[in-house]
C-alpha cells in the first residue's frame, strides 16, 4: 500500500472529522481501517469503545511508517512531524509552526523536536584549542557523515576560521604577504577539502548533508574520481594476484582468462557469472579487479546492493556510481557524465 494515499485521505479526515483531528498519523489504524476499494479510511466496528464518542471503536492494531535515515533529510524531517504533529489538514499545515510555513527541517527546529548541536559545537571547540586545521575538517566531516546535526551550517560559520587557518597561512607564505586574510576562496577551498573526506566516508557531496553548495569545476570532479580509482598499492595489489591465483579451480581460471584477456585486447564484452553461491564468484572477482587496477587501470566494482557492495573492494552501489534513481521506471537514462 502506498504510503501517498492513506496520508492524503488523512489530511482530508482531519478536515472533515474532528476526532481524527486529534490523532497522530501513527494512531490511525488504531480506530480505523483502510478500505482498499473506496480508498478511504472508516471507522473500526468492533475493539473498545472509545470513550466519549459514540460508534467509535479501538485495537491494538499499531501503525507503522517507513523509517528514513538522517541523510535522507525530507523524508526524516517529514516523518519526525507526521509522528508529533496531530491532526494536519495538509502538507502546509504540517510544516506551519506558530503562524508560520516552514520547509520540514526549519518546522522541526521551531517545534523543538530535534536536539540542538551543543554536543558536537563542544567537540569542535575543544579540538579547535588544540588540533590543526586538517584535524578539525576531519572531525568536522565525521560529525555531517555519521553524527545526527540540527544545523551544521552554524557549525560552520562558527568554526570555518580554525579549519581553514592553514590555508590562510600557506596563501601568506606563497604571497610574502602577512597581510593576507581569509577569503570566499580560501572558505571554497576548505569546503572542497572537507567534501573530499564525506565522499571518502559516505559518498555524499555537502549539498546532501545540510551543508552549503560549493564551487567545484567539473574537471575537479573529474580528477577526484580518477584520483579515487587509481590510488591503490600497486605492489600490495601484485602481491595479492600472485598468491591466490593459483588457488582458482578449473572454471575459475577459465572465466578469469577470458574476462582478463578481453580487457587486454580492449574487447567489449558482458560476463556473466551463473553459479550458486558460496562457489567463489566474490574471490574470482577479487582477483579479477586486483589484476586490472594492479596495472595502473581503472575498474569499477558496482554492486546492486550495499550489502553485496561491502563485499568487494571500494565496491559501491549501482545507484551511488550511476547516480539512479531509487524510484526506477521501465526505462531510465543514466545522467551525464556516465
Amino acid at each position: 500500500m502506498s504510503p501517498l494515499p492513506t496520508l492524503n485521505e488523512f489530511f482530508t479526515s482531519c478536515r472533515n472529522d474532528t476526532f481524527a483531528k486529534t490523532l497522530l498519523y501513527s494512531e490511525v489504524p488504531t480506530y480505523f481501517t483502510w478500505n482498499t476499494s473506496t480508498r478511504k479510511f472508516q471507522c473500526r466496528k468492533q475493539g473498545r469503545a472509545a470513550q466519549g464518542y459514540l460508534n467509535l471503536y479501538s485495537t491494538d492494531a499499531l501503525g507503522r511508517l517507513y523509517t528514513a535515515h538522517p541523510n535522507n533529510a525530507e523524508c526524516f524531517y517529514l516523518r519526525l512531524l507526521l509522528i508529533n504533529v496531530p491532526g494536519p489538514i495538509s502538507f502546509q499545515e504540517l510544516k506551519t509552526a506558530n503562524g508560520h510555513v516552514y520547509v520540514t527541517f526549519e518546522a522541526c527546529q521551531k517545534l523543538s523536536l530535534l536536539e540542538n548541536d551543543a554536543y558536537w559545537d563542544t567537540s569542535l571547540a575543544d579540538a579547535s584549542n588544540t588540533a590543526q586545521s586538517k584535524q578539525i575538517r576531519t572531525l568536522f566531516s565525521i560529525i555531517l557523515t555519521r553524527c545526527f546535526q540540527a544545523n551544521p551550517k552554524d557549525l560552520w560559520k562558527k568554526y570555518k576560521d580554525y579549519m581553514s587557518e592553514d590555508i590562510l597561512h600557506r596563501m601568506r607564505r606563497i604571497n610574502a604577504n602577512s597581510n593576507i586574510q581569509f577569503t570566499s576562496n580560501i572558505y571554497n577551498e576548505v569546503l572542497i577539502l572537507i567534501e573530499d573526506v564525506c565522499l571518502t566516508i559516505a559518498n555524499k557531496p555537502l549539498t546532501e548533508l545540510g551543508m552549503i553548495a560549493l564551487n567545484r569545476s567539473d574537471n575537479d570532479i573529474f580528477d577526484r574520481d580518477i584520483q579515487r580509482e587509481t590510488h591503490f598499492d600497486v605492489n600490495e595489489l601484485q602481491t595479492f594476484v600472485r598468491i591466490n591465483l593459483p588457488k582458482l579451480v578449473l572454471e575459475q581460471r577459465t572465466a578469469y582468462d577470458t574476462i582478463v584477456n578481453a580487457i587486454s585486447n580492449k574487447s567489449c564484452g558482458l560476463y556473466f557469472l551463473d553459479v550458486l553461491g558460496g562457489t567463489g564468484k566474490t574471490f574470482l572477482i577479487s582477483i579479477i579487479l586486483a589484476t586490472i587496477r594492479s596495472q595502473n587501470n581503472v575498474a569499477l566494482a558496482i554492486a546492486s546492493s550495499g550489502i553485496a557492495a561491502t563485499l568487494l573492494d571500494r565496491g559501491r552501489t549501482a545507484h551511488s556510481v550511476l547516480k539512479l534513481s531509487l524510484n526506477m521506471q521501465g526505462v531510465y537514462k543514466v545522467p551525464d557524465p556516465f
